[in-house]
């Protein structure tokens, strides 16, 4: 048989107060913008290993190669992107504003030793592809096992 559960009408009432605490702490107390980085303030980007390289793809949409500034500092990646507004419009009258514009910057660790004398970049399509040749070291050695006859 089913256990009736007494209505307590302040149970409600206190799980209410609790959604409207965090809904208030999320939006003035921790806004976004103020401990992380909103999505305009960076960017996307992949980092993967193929047999001879590392890879790091990034997405840079809107930016133009000349305004891409890339430095490895030991093994410190940093990407730096700025994208200029084309140019200023003299109305106020915009109903939405969301084209982005400003310096962004990445950093990241390379997870491996590369040899960044001869990195490549190659950008299409708002996609930054930095290829890493691996660094000999990190290169894996074949030895062969010799039998004594």
């Amino acid at each position: 048989m089913p256990e009736l559960v007494k209505w307590e009408p302040f149970r409600e009432l206190i799980s209410l107060r609790e959604a409207m605490d965090r809904l208030l702490e999320e939006s003035f107390v921790r806004p976004f913008g103020l401990l992380a980085p909103s999505r305009f303030e960076t960017f996307a980007l992949d980092m993967y290993e193929t047999e001879n390289d590392l890879v790091v793809k990034a997405s840079l949409p809107g930016v133009k190669p000349e305004d891409i500034d890339i430095n490895v500092t030991g093994d410190l990646l940093t990407i730096k992107a700025e994208v200029k507004e084309e140019k200023e419009v003299k109305e106020e009258n915009y109903f939405r504003r969301e084209r982005r514009f400003g310096t962004f910057c990445r950093s990241v660790t390379l997870p491996i030793e590369v040899d960044v004398d001869k990195a490549k970049a190659e950008y299409e399509n708002g996609v930054l592809t930095l290829t890493f040749p691996k660094a000999e070291t990190v290169k894996p050695k074949v030895i062969k096992v010799k039998t004594k006859k």
